[in-house]
């Protein structure tokens, strides 16, 4: 077990559960069973993940976990199923909560792996059964040990009203925020007024809007790490794509939300910018700061852009990030967490360990705040 100052509060901000195969089969309502999501072998006897009676993925699922395996093996492999990419401490409450205690994590926010994959704008009510039965779920999981598992409810927003209904059932139970995409929703960015009642629940909950990347084939959130590797004559390099492919979704969805005057609507909402690091953070403020200068008569908002940045904005750092006082210098050392992205196959299941020794020489009132006080003024833990 990791050693832990006694008054140090450690939470990882960036925390995944890897869902259960049979899932929606058991949670989502018996209407929609017949258009679940679930896996199976095809002819040629690789895996597949269906939703609603399409192959979404084929081959390779096990890399949707593998934190405890070789990266390289599972890409390698594509015949490798999801449940072995998947250790006991993504699905089962006791053996998280175990995994916690070696770390030295208090606490640990959740969020959903398949559920970042999956995308039915078309059918509303589907979409909102789908997430229903993943909420369902992830209450099920957390709700033993809520001081230390901390669920953010999955929220499509393809119909407001389905969207406002899940979203308050979900924060009277005692989920401790709202997962969001960061794209644009049938065409509107999530800044347009037609989605108000849905940040009106988060300020009033005073809890936060987590905006995290997502996984959508032939749509532009991805385009920015698309064509740069030919994908059908050669390897993909896995450092471009990971490295950059939700930095390239996160900066301008959190670019967006502050040019057009959303904040002045909002001025109290909380957005956590969640798996993309956290290092960009002051050269956005300067970058967009410097143009608002220029073209402030062109745009809806009341502020420079980084006034929003430092009063809006949480960003959850990368555990190896070294900048990242230098970046509080800047936004303020209240507006930086860490994250593990914990079990991904790009995660580091000694990402806590990492963190400390990152935030070593950082002042010590400064380092607590980053390694958890953060996250427990934000999620009201």
């Amino acid at each position: 077990m990791t050693e832990v100052h006694p008054q140090q509060f450690v939470v990882d901000a960036d925390s995944h559960v890897l869902e259960p195969p049979d899932l929606w089969n058991s949670y989502l309502e018996p209407q929609y069973r017949d258009r679940g999501i679930y896996f199976r072998k095809n002819s040629n006897n690789l895996e597949e993940l269906i939703v609603d009676q399409e192959v979404l993925m084929a081959g390779g699922l096990a890399g949707l976990g593998g934190a405890e395996h070789a990266a390289d093996e599972l890409f390698l492999d594509p015949h490798t199923p999801y449940v072995e990419g998947c250790p006991k401490a993504s699905f089962d409450t006791h053996a998280r909560l175990e995994l916690m205690d070696e770390q030295g994590v208090n606490a640990g926010v959740l969020f959903p792996t398949v559920g970042i994959l999956w995308d039915k704008p078309e059918d509303p009510e589907l979409a909102i059964a789908y997430a229903r039965a993943y909420n369902n779920w992830l209450w099920d999981f957390s709700s033993p040990a809520l001081d230390r598992l901390v669920p953010i409810a999955h929220i499509p927003l393809y119909d407001v009203d389905l969207a406002v209904t899940e979203l308050r059932r979900c924060l009277a139970l005692g989920f401790k925020g709202m997962f969001l995409a960061p794209e644009p929703v049938l065409g509107k960015r999530p800044s347009h007024p037609v989605f108000d009642p849905i940040w009106r629940e988060l300020v009033d909950a005073d809890l936060p809007v987590c905006m995290h990347l997502i996984v959508r084939f032939n749509r532009a959130v991805n385009q920015a790490t698309h064509g740069w590797w030919d994908s059908e004559n050669e390897p993909t390099n896995p450092v471009f794509t990971f490295g950059l492919g939700g930095t390239m979704q996160l900066i301008p969805a959190v670019s967006a939300l502050v040019c057009d005057g959303f904040f002045d609507r909002f001025p109290q909402l909380k957005v956590l910018v969640v798996e993309s690091g956290a290092g960009y953070a002051g050269y956005l403020m300067d970058r967009l700061d410097e143009k608002y200068d220029r073209f402030k008569a062109m745009v809806p908002t009341a502020r420079r852009p980084s006034e929003y940045l430092r009063e809006n904005f949480w960003f959850v750092m990368d555990p190896s990030e070294r900048s990242i006082s230098a970046q509080c210098d800047l936004l303020g050392e209240e507006h930086f967490l860490w994250g593990s992205d914990y079990p991904h196959i790009d995660s580091h299941v000694t990402a806590a360990d990492e963190v400390r020794a990152v935030l070593e020489s950082v002042e010590p009132n400064r380092r607590d705040k980053i390694l958890g006080g953060n996250a427990k003024s934000l999620f009201q833990l």
